[in-house]
């Protein structure tokens, strides 16, 4: 049994997929919410935004929501071509996300603002 997670108009699914002597059985459907998205209690007012340079994948977060983070350090890791690259902060202040592990991204999309 192979497992897949798949996204469908912003919704996940759980697919597992056996394989049985050569032929390809019908797949087993698990529905899966959508990662949720994480939002603080009180939106920063303000702040730098850090905005994704091209579309990709979410592939963690490295920071917990509402940490005291310092200029050029790691706050998340974009996947994208199968490449992991580290997003950093543009600057010192307190990060705050607007987007969840496995979340896909389009470019320019604001990612987190740190006040």
């Amino acid at each position: 049994m192979r497992n897949f997670v798949i996204t469908v108009n912003g919704k996940s699914y759980n697919v597992g997929v056996e394989e049985v002597g050569g032929e390809t059985a019908a797949p087993v459907v698990a529905e899966t919410p959508a990662p949720a998205v994480v939002k603080p209690a009180a939106k920063p007012k303000s702040g730098t935004q850090v905005k994704s340079p091209f579309p990709g994948l979410i592939k963690n977060i490295l920071v917990a929501e509402g940490a005291t983070v310092k200029k050029d350090q790691a706050i998340l890791v974009l996947e994208a071509m199968k490449m992991d690259n580290d997003i950093t902060a543009p600057c010192d202040g307190v990060v705050s996300f607007n987007v969840a592990k496995g979340a896909n991204v389009e470019s320019d999309s604001v990612l987190a603002v740190i006040a």
